[in-house]
């Protein structure tokens, strides 16, 4: 077996073990539990560095998964796999508190081939929102006394996508991506009357699956002027959907503190072939970028997407979220990409993302600002195209304003690009 097929077969392994694995996912954020959980971009570790830009982005050595039109630059006679790892650490705030935490985890996992001339495909796995947080709320209410509630959540969910572009004419593509987005969102809350006698505390147990199959589609036009100067536009749609939701939901009273050993009292079970079935309202995105390159050495780009979450609508959820508008610019350099000195082929990138927020917290919208900066290596093992990317984040969600919380996340992330050869035939002489 060639090293082409070698490498192929070992990055499509691992690509099933990561459908088929279930994630542990140690995000603590109390915003996570709003909606389906803190979004994460849908971009790679090259876009991130660049603040997370790629509406108008094409390039044949790395998978722009952000607009599915970019697939149609990959080159014929070559595929491209990209793997990617996380290393976050995280900071909540108020007035008062501070608490911090550290996990890793998989990014993403995308694979890209050439089909036909004009016909480009790509299919991955990425993350799509992540629920994590710990919650205790206590107050004093007549005459019940001193009441505590307690709010736990964990999940998130995931992005299966299949996507395809084409070219159309010179500059311009056209793609779309079929997705799958799927996973599990599982809370727990508790009441209980602390101070008062022969009194019933309440236990709810709501573990929510969700899935559903939309389709998202992507335009690119790209042009070079005086053989220097590249000019790329781009704009992506994403239709609003209804995802199914299966929601298993267990309610019990008992009496004093919580014990898995009590006898409960069934209030209401709702499970299996009895779960409460409905749907899940998910927003229509727009967005639209420009990007300009000079010679392969320099790279500017910017992004504009509006994300209409004041549609989203879930079973039981009181959730009154806002449209979130996200403006993203980045840049990336290249001393000299033809140089046969190695640190003249180094990319260098930087990029910042202002998002206004779709949570309104008492009277408060959650912004979000973030800052990314990072490196990319060629690896000459396999060949010049082949790429390490190493990225760095630092983003700020929420306010101390209105005794609101503060998170403060670093973020580390690593991925591995391989560009090998894949239907050219060995010649004989």
């Amino acid at each position: 077996m060639c090293n082409t097929q070698k490498s192929f077969l070992f990055f499509l392994t691992f690509f099933m073990l990561c459908v088929f694995s279930v994630a542990q996912n140690d995000i603590n954020s109390p915003y996570s539990s709003f909606g389906v959980g803190n979004l994460l971009p849908r971009t790679n570790v090259v876009s991130n560095s660049m603040g997370g830009v790629g509406y108008a982005l094409q390039n044949p050595y790395y998978i722009n998964f952000k607009n599915p039109a970019a697939y149609a630059a990959f080159d014929s006679l070559s595929f491209i796999a990209d793997l990617s790892f996380d290393l976050v650490s995280h900071q909540l705030r108020t007035n008062t508190q501070q608490q911090s935490g550290t996990f890793a985890q998989l990014g993403y996992l995308a694979v890209g081939l050439p089909v036909l001339p004009v016909w480009r495909t790509s299919v991955g796995i990425m993350p799509f929102s992540d629920v994590g947080y710990n919650i205790i709320s206590e107050y004093q209410k007549e005459p019940f006394g001193k009441i505590v509630n307690r709010y736990t959540g964990s999940g998130g969910l995931q992005l299966l996508y299949w996507g395809n572009a084409f070219n159309v004419c010179k500059g311009f593509t056209l793609g779309a991506n079929l997705s799958y987005l799927f996973g599990t969102i599982n809370t727990t809350s508790f009441a209980e009357y602390e101070e008062l006698e022969n009194a019933f505390n309440t236990v709810t147990f709501d573990f929510r699956h969700l899935d559903g199959i939309y389709i998202s589609g992507g335009a690119q036009y790209q042009t070079t002027v005086k053989e220097k100067h590249h000019l790329g536009i781009g704009v992506v749609y994403e239709n609003a959907i209804k995802v199914w939701s299966r929601e298993n939901l267990t309610i019990f009273t008992y009496p004093g503190g919580y014990s898995p050993n009590h006898n409960f009292d069934t209030v209401l079970f709702r499970i299996g072939d009895n779960a409460l079935r409905s749907f899940v309202t998910m927003p229509h995105i727009v967005g639209g970028g420009l990007s300009y390159g000079y010679k392969d050495r320099l790279l500017v780009s910017t992004d504009f997407t509006w994300q209409n979450w004041k549609r989203f609508s879930m079973a039981r959820s009181k959730d009154t979220l806002l449209n979130n508008f996200i403006a993203v610019v980045g840049a990336q350099y290249v001393p000299n990409p033809m140089s046969s000195k190695y640190y003249n082929k180094i990319n260098f990138r930087l990029g910042t993302r202002f998002a206004s927020g779709y949570m309104m917290i008492n009277q408060k919208p959650i912004s979000e600002f973030a800052v990314s900066a990072g490196l990319g290596f060629p690896i000459r093992t396999f060949n010049t195209r082949s790429s390490i990317n190493i990225m760095f984040e630092y983003s700020r969600l929420g306010t101390l304003q209105n005794n609101l919380i503060l998170q403060n996340y670093f973020k580390l992330s690593v991925n591995f690009i391989l560009q090998e050869k894949w239907y050219q035939r060995r010649k004989l002489n």
